[in-house]
C-alpha cells in the first residue's frame, strides 16, 4: 500500500497559494519555482509545499485513476503503435546486416560506418526529443505529433534507400533522427493512459516486441536477399512507403486519451500542467516557460530517476553494440553456414518477444506485492545473460575451433539462453518510468529518459569504428578485433546496468512515497553532480563525433 506524505505536511504547513484566487494562483506558483535559486534549502525531512503541492486552479480537463477506453480502441491503438515503433526501428537493423553491402556500395570507412549507427541519429535524437515532446504534451497533441513525426522518418527511411555516397546517407540518417526522436516517448506515454495502471507494463511490452520481430523480418530478408542479389536499398524504400501509410492510419484511428495520475503519492505530479487557459499569447508562454521549470524541477528531485537512466544507457550501450555488430560477426565467424542469419533472427524474434512480454506480464501479476520487480528483473537478469553472450562470442573455440555444428549448437544455445535473460526488461522498466512522471508532462519526462540513454549508448559503435578504421573488414585482425570490442563491452554494459538497477530500488520506492529530495535549491553536491556528468556527456559526444568525421576517409 502506497504511503501518501502530502495531506500530512499540508496540514502542518498551508501553502501561500491556498489563499489566491483562482485567477491568481498561476502568477505565484510560477513565481515559487523561480525561487529555487533564490531561497536557502529547508530543514532534511520537511517538505516544500511552494515546490511540491499547488491548488486545483485548472479547467481543464481532470486527471482520471483508471481508463475506461473500450478494448477494441487499446487493440487498434496498440497495434498501430506496434507496427510504426517496429518499422522506425527498422533502418538500424538494415545497415546491421547488411554492413559489408552498405560498406561496399557506399565506399565508407569503418570509422564512417560507427558514424552512421551511432551519433548521425543520436545527436538529432537526443536535441529535438525533448521540444517535440514538451510541445506535444503541452497542447494535447501527442497523436497527432507522432503522425507527423511518422510520415517524416518514412520519407527519411526513402531517401536512405535512394542514397548513392556517405553524404547523402548521412544526411537522410540525420533527417531519420529527427522523426524517430519522439516516437518512443510519445508511445509510451500514450500506452500509459491507454492502460489501467496495472496493465500498462503488459501494453508496452508489446510494444517493444517492435524490436524484436525486426531483427526477426532483418534476418530473413538478409537471407532472401543475398540468394536473389537484392539490394540492401529496396528494403529501406519499402520500409518508407509503409510507414507512411501507418502514419495516416494513426492519425485516423488513434484516439488523445485522457490523462491517468501517477503512481507518486504527490499532488506537484497531480497538478502540474493545470491552470487556466490564458487569455492572451504571452501568458501561454509564461505558462509553457513555468511548466518547463516546474517538470525539469520534479526530475531533477526525483530519488532514483538519474540512477536508472545512467543504468538503462549502460544496458542500451550494450544492446547497441550487440546489435549492430553481433549478426556480421557470428556470419563472417560461421562462414560456411549460409543460413545463419535466418536463425539468428528467428532466435531473436521468438525468444526476445516471448521473453518482453513475460517480464510484463510478471509485473503486472505481481503489481499489488511489488511496484520494484522490474528492477530485479533488470539488473539480475543482465548480469545472468552476460554469461551466455560470452558463450556465444566464443562458442567456436569452446567446440574446438574446427568443428562448426558442434560450435553452432552452441551458439543457438546461448544465444536464446542470453535473450531470455536480458530482454525482460524493457517494457516493464519504461511502463514503471512512465507512470512515477508527472502524468501531464510524462511524454516530456520520457523525452529527457530516452535523448541521455541515445547519447551515451550511441557512443558503442562510435568508439569500435574508430577502434578499427584502419582495419580491413575482410581480415583475421577486424574478426578478432569485434571479437574483442563484443566480449569487453557488451558484459561490462551488462554488469555496471544491473549493479545500479539493484541500488536503485530503495530510491524508486522512496520516490514512489512522494519523498523526494527537499529544499527550494537543490544541494551543491547534487548540483555539482549534474554538472560533471553534463560536461563528461558532452565531452564524450563531441570527441567521438568529431573524431569519426576527421578519420572517416
Amino acid at each position: 500500500m502506497l504511503r501518501s506524505t502530502n495531506s500530512h505536511f499540508a496540514s502542518e504547513v498551508k501553502s501561500p497559494e491556498t489563499h489566491l484566487s483562482p485567477a491568481n494562483a498561476m502568477g505565484v506558483r510560477s513565481a515559487a519555482f523561480e525561487e529555487l535559486e533564490e531561497k536557502p534549502a529547508c530543514t532534511e525531512g520537511r517538505r516544500d509545499e511552494s515546490i511540491f503541492d499547488s491548488p486545483d486552479t485548472s479547467q481543464a480537463e481532470p486527471l482520471i485513476s483508471e481508463p475506461a477506453v473500450p478494448t477494441w480502441q487499446i487493440i487498434v491503438s496498440l497495434t498501430l503503435l506496434f507496427l510504426n515503433y517496429f518499422l522506425a526501428q527498422y533502418d538500424k537493423f538494415i545497415l546491421s546486416y547488411f554492413q559489408d553491402d552498405v560498406i561496399g556500395s557506399l565506399k565508407l570507412s569503418q570509422s564512417s560506418y560507427g558514424l552512421l549507427s551511432g551519433y548521425a541519429t543520436g545527436i538529432v535524437y537526443a536535441l529535438l526529443a525533448l521540444p517535440t515532446a514538451y510541445i506535444a504534451d503541452y497542447t494535447s497533441a501527442r497523436v497527432w505529433v507522432l503522425s507527423v513525426a511518422a510520415a517524416w522518418w518514412s520519407l527519411c527511411a526513402i531517401f536512405q534507400g535512394l542514397s548513392n555516397n556517405f553524404w547523402q546517407i548521412l544526411l537522410a540518417r540525420i533527417g531519420m533522427g529527427i522523426g524517430q526522436a519522439p516516437v518512443e516517448a510519445l508511445s509510451v506515454s500514450l500506452i500509459s493512459d491507454f492502460m489501467g495502471k496495472r496493465y500498462v507494463f503488459l501494453g508496452a511490452s508489446v510494444l517493444y516486441v517492435g524490436v524484436y520481430i525486426g531483427e526477426a523480418v532483418s534476418g530473413q530478408i538478409a537471407v532472401a536477399f543475398t540468394r536473389t542479389h537484392t539490394p540492401w536499398n529496396t528494403a529501406l524504400i519499402a520500409i518508407g512507403i509503409a510507414g507512411i501509410v501507418i502514419a495516416v492510419l494513426i492519425r485516423i484511428l488513434v484516439r488523445e486519451p485522457r490523462r491517468q495520475s501517477a503512481l507518486v503519492q504527490s499532488s506537484f505530479a497531480d497538478h502540474l500542467g493545470e491552470h487556466k487557459d490564458p487569455v492572451s499569447g504571452s501568458a501561454k508562454v509564461s505558462n509553457a516557460v513555468a511548466d518547463f521549470k516546474a517538470t525539469w524541477a520534479y526530475v531533477a528531485r526525483m530519488r532514483s530517476f538519474w540512477i536508472l537512466v545512467l543504468s538503462a544507457s549502460f544496458r542500451q550501450l550494450s544492446g547497441n553494440v550487440f546489435g549492430y555488430y553481433m549478426p556480421t560477426y557470428l556470419s563472417t565467424l560461421y562462414s560456411s553456414r549460409p543460413n545463419l542469419l535466418s536463425r539468428y533472427g528467428i532466435i531473436v524474434g521468438v525468444v526476445g518477444s516471448v521473453a518482453v512480454i513475460l517480464g510484463g506480464l510478471l509485473t503486472s501479476l505481481f503489481w499489488k506485492t511489488t511496484k520494484t520487480l522490474p528492477l530485479f528483473l533488470t539488473g539480475i537478469g543482465g548480469m545472468v545473460s552476460s554469461i551466455f553472450v560470452l558463450l556465444m562470442i566464443f562458442s567456436k573455440s569452446i567446440a574446438g575451433g574446427n568443428d562448426d555444428s558442434q560450435g553452432i549448437r552452441t551458439l543457438y544455445g546461448t544465444m536464446s539462453a542470453a535473450y531470455l535473460t536480458a530482454e525482460l526488461w524493457l517494457g516493464a522498466i519504461n511502463s514503471l518510468i512512465a507512470l512515477l512522471l508527472p502524468p501531464r508532462y510524462k511524454t516530456f519526462g520520457l523525452a529527457i529518459w530516452a535523448a541521455i540513454q541515445v547519447l551515451v549508448y550511441s557512443s558503442g559503435p562510435e568508439i569500435i569504428g574508430l577502434a578499427l578504421r584502419n582495419v580491413d573488414s575482410a581480415s583475421q585482425a577486424y574478426l578478432d578485433g569485434t571479437k574483442i570490442a563484443l566480449a569487453v563491452i557488451i558484459p561490462v554494459g551488462y554488469w555496471l546496468a544491473g549493479v545500479g538497477f539493484l541500488m536503485a530500488i530503495n530510491p524508486v520506492k522512496r520516490d514512489l512515497d512522494g519523498d523526494f529530495i527537499q529544499g527550494r535549491r537543490l544541494g551543491r553536491t547534487r548540483r555539482a553532480g549534474f554538472g560533471v556528468f553534463a560536461f563528461i556527456l558532452g565531452g564524450l559526444v563531441v570527441g567521438l563525433f568529431v573524431a569519426s568525421i576527421v578519420y572517416r576517409a
